[in-house]
């Protein structure tokens, strides 16, 4: 086995020796640099599939730093992040320039949706769309500032598609929607930690009603295994914030998806409305350039 490389840090030595790589290689190392900490957990064949490359040039990569393995070269990556780990942002170290604050941080989001339109999956997406197509009411359940944020979001798309649906945030709110959604309702809960007691109560009690539950949520959290239909969202875990920009991110994102799914679903009559919506908001808004204030007709 060859001697591991002691003179700078890993990360010190992609950052100088990348330009001069083949350019496989700076594809490598570029995946690895805009995500060192996902780069760690990472497959092969992920890593591979990320930078566009074959799984052996990223077993040339990290021979080309010196490390024998995959493995040897992620133990040596891990290490390095432990000693000079960021608390900024997973991908940004203290000396970084404002160019590398911006690149990095731009890279480190594109990455994460990038995988998350290949992890969606599809059959699911459709079920809920079809779920919500159905519904005769939607209760849109969140805790916390940035699922609230969300639930607010998905409220308000699905009124502009015509939607019976409501944002509730309050604890016993949401127990007293479990009990009147019904077979007809769907209560959507929106938790990207997925552990929120009160919450996963009131799913739990609105499926127990006959209500279908979906969240938007992680995988494999207490609110994924109550629900019946979990639009899954698996983003990088982020060194400030408990749900950070990311995360936002991906949840908008899958709204986004599943609004225009919903929109297809409900046909001509939906399309038609949000076009009355726009041109509504475009005349009469408070932000239009047409709107005086009130006029007597």
């Amino acid at each position: 086995m060859s001697a591991l490389p002691t003179t700078s840090s890993l990360l010190q030595q992609l950052r100088e020796r990348q330009p001069a790589l083949p350019e496989a290689q700076r594809n490598v190392v570029r995946i690895v640099l805009d995500d060192p900490r996902a780069a760690v957990v990472a497959t092969v064949e992920q890593l591979a599939q990320q930078a566009g490359v074959s799984m052996p040039t990223i077993v040339r990569t990290c021979r080309s730093f010196g490390y024998d393995s995959v493995r040897e070269f992620m133990l040596a990556l891990a290490q390095d992040l432990a000693v000079s780990g960021s608390y900024l942002h997973r991908s940004v170290l203290a000396e970084d320039s404002a160019s590398d604050v911006s690149n990095k941080i731009v890279h480190a989001a594109v990455s994460s949706l990038t995988d998350l339109g290949r992890r969606i999956d599809h059959a699911v997406l459709d079920k809920v769309a079809d779920k919500l197509a159905a519904a005769r009411r939607i209760d849109c359940y969140s805790v916390g500032a940035a699922s609230t944020f969300m639930a607010s979001e998905l409220q308000s798309r699905l009124f502009r598609l015509g939607c019976t649906a409501n944002a509730i945030f309050d604890a016993h709110q949401q127990l007293v929607s479990a009990n009147t959604l019904g077979p007809d309702g769907v209560a959507f809960v929106i938790s990207h930690v997925g552990r929120m007691p009160y919450t996963v109560e009131a799913a739990r009690f609105a499926r127990s009603q006959g209500a279908t539950v979906v969240a938007l949520t992680q995988p494999d959290t207490p609110l994924a295994e109550v629900a019946d239909l979990v639009l899954a969202v698996s983003v990088p875990q982020d060194a400030v914030m408990r749900v950070g920009t990311e995360a936002y991110l991906a949840h908008l994102v899958v709204i986004e998806i599943l609004m225009v799914r919903l929109a297809q679903k409900l046909g001509p009559v939906a399309t038609r409305g949000l076009q009355q919506f726009k041109q509504l908001l475009h005349k009469h808004g408070f932000d239009s350039a047409e709107f005086s204030g009130n006029t007597e007709s």
